[in-house]
């Protein structure tokens, strides 16, 4: 449990090397996007989604009926007069649509005909027309009632462009309905639907169980905008051509089939680019009357096709989270970010995880927005997804060549405390051990000098071999006495040079040893890094040193490494009296961390009726796979 709280401590310190500033960057884009900095690229993303929307078909319920360059050429003359007007009224009317739209200002007569228009207002009772009331007036035809008068105001942004369809207003004169609702309205009621307020928002607008979502001042990519009235995003239909269009000349040749007018939605508006009756949008493909532009009368379609298409065909309206989800969402993109920056190792595989990521955004984004009719940040989310997986990765690095530093600053201090324990100081114990048992002869201070020339040549060696062999390519191990051996031999061959070298040294229980047991079996050693190899070595360089120095009377040595039962051992055993003190030292605490390396076991202890066994053992299978993965 320990142990792995330690690592769990470790891993969030990691973690919070690029936590931190990334925070920051999402925080900075959160705050960038709430001064409405990003609005603009929100808008350019939103237009595209729905520019690339499939086709759709045509939607034959509604009918435009265009005046265009054409029919005003015929004419010869504009404003077209009310007689025309009143002509085309009769005409559509005889056809049984089940309203009619005139998208045509008529404040004021229009001679020759006037009489006759105004006889077709009263007669026509499925006739609606136009007004503007926002913010500059247009009086509608004086002689219809206010029921039969809604408004067709527009409300487009910043950029002047047109993404919204405003519903209702107050005015002076009292509440008012726009002229697409006004003939939604009117084909629904047909259907047995009336419109009602809205359930969850009772502000909202409802046909049976369709709730029309409203647009709020911060819908989607919008910023404190105004949401004056009742308005919704406006959801255009995709494709080149979107409605069914005839013009004033085909009516009146009858170059169409009755059934497109009988039981449909009629608007009547002008289709002429002379007029410049049109809106700016960059969310339908349109050629005319110009790239980016459609014609007022075709959004008046299209505001009347998305509520008609809602309430009967379940197609979906625009909608938008609330701002806390907006920024969970971007919140969790930028964290996504940290951890890729976080568990991608290479500049290279970090680009390519974080391409796809940003693929992947777009691609939910967009299926949201198609199927769903949710518009979510898209581009506050592509930026702190892209600034922190990208970014956050130089942090990681950097972090992680400045802790291999630190560790290979830790291990070259172990390395030299292991060559210097085994080596010198072994030396120098001898030398100490000597003074305190000395006595009144001679010898003792000529055996002394010996030794403490020994351990000054051992020193100077030490530090020749650290000079010699670079950190980053020490695959040697030192011995002493200027002897260095390869790590890179087999490991069978390496313990056999430590245990001869060893038993080489001065130790004065060596001198009793009478019968040597040496088994080095040949293993499997690819599971062994060179680290490892070197741990194992100076594990045997130091039980033998051990056995050197505290096994008194030692007779018998038995040094093995073989694999028995799926577990590698290597084990020295002696015969002597061994350690009467068996206080951890700093070897040992080595040896038991080695072990747990190794996720194996690490053994000492006195054996009966004298020895001593130590032994170091760990698993194959589990640790060959616990170094593959």
């Amino acid at each position: 449990m320990q142990r792995l709280w330690s690592r769990v401590k470790e891993e969030f310190a990691i973690w919070r090397v690029g936590i931190l500033p990334g925070m920051a960057v999402i925080g900075l884009v959160i705050i960038a996007r709430l001064t409405g900095s990003m609005q603009s690229l929100e808008w350019l993303a939103f237009d595209n989604f729905l520019r690339l929307r499939p086709v759709e078909l045509i939607d034959e319920r509604i009918v435009i009926v265009g005046i265009n360059e054409q029919d005003i050429r015929n004419l010869r003359k504009y404003p077209i007069p009310d007689r025309e007007i009143a002509a085309l009224l009769y005409k559509l009317h005889s056809l049984s649509p089940r309203v009619i739209g005139l998208d045509i200002v008529r404040d004021l007569p229009v001679e020759p005909g006037h009489t006759e228009l105004v006889t077709a207002f009263n007669q026509i009772t499925n006739l609606i027309a136009i007004e503007k009331v926002l913010p500059e007036q247009i009086a509608p035809p004086p002689t219809l009632s206010g029921e039969r008068v809604c408004f067709t105001d527009q409300i487009t942004d910043a950029d002047g462009k047109l993404r919204r369809s405003l519903l209702a207003t107050p005015t002076p004169q009292g509440y008012k309905f726009s002229l697409s609702l006004c003939l939604a309205k009117a084909y629904l009621a047909y259907e047995g639907l009336s419109l009602e307020n809205g359930i969850r928002d009772p502000d909202a607008m409802r046909f049976g169980k369709t709730e029309l979502p409203r647009f709020f001042p911060n819908s989607g990519g919008y910023i404190r905008s105004d949401a004056g009235g009742v308005q919704v995003l406006l959801n255009f239909r995709s494709g080149a051509q979107r409605f069914r269009i005839l013009s004033l000349n085909d009516i009146k040749t009858e170059n169409f089939k009755p059934e497109w007018i009988r039981d449909r939605v009629v608007i009547i508006g002008i289709t002429a680019s002379s007029v410049k009756d049109f809106i700016t949008t960059s969310a339908v493909i349109s050629t005319k009357p110009a790239s980016g532009r459609i014609f007022g009368v075709e959004v008046q379609a299209h505001a009347i096709s998305q509520i008609i298409s809602a309430v009967l065909d379940s197609r979906a309206m625009l909608n938008s989270w609330s701002d806390c989800w907006d920024y969970i969402w971007i919140l969790g993109w930028g964290t996504l970010g940290i951890a890729l920056a976080k568990l991608t190792k290479s500049p290279y595989i970090n680009l390519f995880a974080v391409g796809v990521a940003g693929s992947s955004l777009i691609i939910i984004s967009y299926l949201l927005l198609f199927y769903w009719g949710w518009w979510v940040p898209l581009i506050p989310a592509i930026l702190v997804l892209s600034l922190n997986g990208i970014a956050m990765t130089a942090l990681y690095q950097y972090d992680q060549a400045l802790r291999s530093r630190i560790e290979a600053r830790q291990a070259l201090i172990e390395r030299t405390f292991e060559t210097i324990h085994n080596g010198p100081l072994q030396t120098l114990a001898k030398a100490l051990k000597r003074v305190r048992e000395k006595d009144a002869s001679d010898e003792v201070p000529i055996t002394l000098e010996k030794d403490l020339e020994k351990l000054n040549y051992e020193l100077r060696g030490i530090y020749e071999f650290l000079q010699r062999e670079p950190l980053s390519q020490d695959r040697s191990l030192y011995l002493g006495n200027g002897l260095s051996i390869s790590l890179e031999d087999p490991i069978h061959a390496v313990l056999y040079q430590v245990y001869n070298h060893t038993l080489e040294r001065e130790f004065p229980c060596f001198s009793s040893l009478k019968v040597k047991i040496v088994t080095f079996d040949p293993i499997d050693e690819r599971c062994l890094s060179i680290e490892q190899k070197r741990g194992l070595c100076r594990f045997l360089e130091e039980a033998l040193c051990n056995v050197g120095k505290h096994a008194i009377g030692v007779t018998r040595l038995e040094v093995s490494y073989t694999k028995n039962e799926g577990w590698y051992t290597l084990k020295i055993i002696d015969d002597g009296l061994g350690i009467v003190s068996y206080r951890e030292g700093r070897g040992t605490q080595q040896f038991r961390n080695l072990a747990r390396q190794l996720k194996g076991k690490f053994t000492r202890l006195p054996l009966s009726p004298r020895g001593t066994l130590c032994e170091l053992s760990w698993p194959v299978t589990k640790f060959f796979l616990w170094r593959v993965f």
